[in-house]
């Protein structure tokens, strides 16, 4: 089957507009639908979420022996050679799984866009398919979770997306390797858990500086056609509108299938007269052959292409967890003005429970943000940054894993522009507001009308010297930033 599927991997490239290389792969462009609908939901739901403990990571840190995950566990399920990780599948049942009331919940948010995790790096996959038996079409669910979130993306106007991080599973369980486990390379599940590879290069502590690095130790070839034709799998399949990828496809042994893949997927998205992207890491892809994604973090300023901003709700893990700590509604809102300024969409993630269902913490923010968004999307949505993306002191940090709370103040304001309008957010509301960047010789034009997005209004507006100032008629009676709708003359 293997065989056949490469073939025919390698007839589409032959055959398409697109090559797999990165001169060829650098006629993507952005799809316009991506790049204007700013707001995608991210799902993490697996079988990680019946634990509920630490992270979403459970899978490999049960077998841990210095986190603490692994006491955990023995505490509560018994020594891994006794109840492993596979044990928890029968228990991950989504009893409460509504594909239909999930996307009319990101939809109403705000949302253009949604992104199930449909393999996570403990190798179980979310969907159906015909190259791993451990899928939750067979066991746990037993329902094609992934084809029932598309259908609802396509009934109510969502773009279904798709995220796989299966490359990490190939070292991800070898720590059940390293003491008596059910990570048995003889036990005839073994294949869940495979090859788990068992080199000290992928152990607790070295993990990270091996795998981060370009030219660091890789898979085998055997394993790369395997994960390559799993991912063009899901493309055919599903038709996702993104292809997402998580870490470790940087490493210089995935190269040339990330370029094959890319030059399949977009070969397949013109037969279906669609437009596509892959999100990607650190430096997997070429400058403009696919969409740069920020994990858990930001750019500094303006980005020449549109990139991407993924990051949670929760503050602790992306999956499920008992004890997860969670962003305000506040946060989540000023994150994604900050990143839309910047020429940037967000991908925010939430992490449903084992039957299906939504924590309150995380219900509450969506609604809050969709409360938002139906008031000041005029600002968010089909924009372009301005000439300037920001004014005041106030800055998100820039990098990977640099997110913060920011502590914005009155005198920051964020810009997005389209259609001759100009939009100022102020990041922290006040009644009186003072922009000092925005004054003729800066702006190079007058400002002929002000009005505020919302339930408030302008009592009162000026364009000179000290730049604009305006009034609002009443004191702004939300702590979420507030929008100027500024008309340019």
């Amino acid at each position: 089957m293997h065989e056949a599927y490469l073939a025919a991997i390698d007839a589409v490239i032959e055959k398409g507009p697109f090559k797999d290389n990165w001169q060829s792969l650098s006629a993507h462009k952005t799809p316009d639908w991506y790049r204007n609908g700013k707001l995608g939901v991210f799902i993490h739901w697996g079988v990680y979420s019946v634990p509920a403990f630490g992270n979403e990571w459970y899978s490999r840190n049960m077998y841990n022996r210095e986190d603490r995950a692994f006491e955990h566990h023995v505490k509560t399920y018994g020594p891994q050679k006794d109840f492993g990780y596979k044990d928890f599948i029968p228990m991950f049942k989504g009893e409460r799984f509504d594909a239909k009331r999930w996307i009319r919940t990101f939809r109403e948010a705000g949302a253009k866009f949604m992104v199930p995790v449909l393999e996570h790096h403990d190798g179980f996959a979310m969907y159906d398919t015909a190259f791993n038996r451990w899928n939750a079409k067979n066991m746990g669910p037993c329902r094609d979770v992934a084809g029932e979130l598309k259908a609802a993306c396509d009934a109510q106007g969502l773009r279904f997306c798709a995220s796989t991080h299966r490359a990490e599973h190939y070292f991800f369980m070898n720590l059940g390797r390293t003491f008596e486990s059910d990570v048995n390379p003889d036990a005839e599940w073994f294949d869940f858990y495979a090859p788990a590879v068992d080199d000290p290069q992928f152990g607790p502590k070295a993990m990270f500086a091996a795998t981060d690095a370009v030219n660091g130790p890789g898979p085998t070839d055997e394993w790369l056609d395997d994960w390559m034709v799993r991912t063009c799998e899901i493309i055919d399949k599903y038709q996702p509108g993104i292809l997402y990828f998580d870490w470790w496809i940087q490493n210089e042994k995935y190269k040339p299938r990330l370029k094959k893949i890319a030059a399949y997927y977009y070969n397949r998205a013109s037969e279906w007269g669609r437009e596509v992207t892959i999100d990607y890491k650190h430096n997997a892809f070429a400058l403009g052959t696919a969409t740069l994604d920020i994990e858990r973090g930001s750019l500094g300023s303006v980005f020449p292409y549109p990139w991407q901003t993924d990051t949670a709700i929760g503050k602790r893990s992306w999956g499920y967890t008992t004890d997860n700590e969670f962003k305000s509604a506040y946060t989540v809102v000023t994150t994604l003005i900050d990143v839309v300024s910047k020429n940037g969409m967000l991908l925010l993630n939430i992490g449903p429970k084992p039957d299906g269902t939504f924590t309150e913490e995380e219900t509450a923010v969506l609604a809050r943000l969709g409360a938002w968004m139906k008031q000041n999307g005029e600002g968010i949505y089909d924009t372009v940054p301005y000439k300037f993306y920001k004014e005041g002191e106030s800055a998100a940090s820039s990098g990977m894993f640099s997110e913060g709370d920011v502590q914005y103040t009155p005198q920051d304001f964020r810009f997005t522009y389209k259609n001759g309008v100009l939009y100022a957010f102020q990041m922290k509301p006040s009644r009186e507001i003072a922009i000092r960047s925005l004054h003729p010789d800066r702006c190079g034009v007058a400002v002929e009308r002000v009005s505020v997005l919302g339930n408030n209004a302008v009592a009162s507006f000026c364009c000179g010297e000290e730049g604009l100032t305006v009034r609002l008629k009443n004191a702004p009676a939300d702590e979420l930033p507030l929008c100027l709708r500024i008309e340019l003359a």
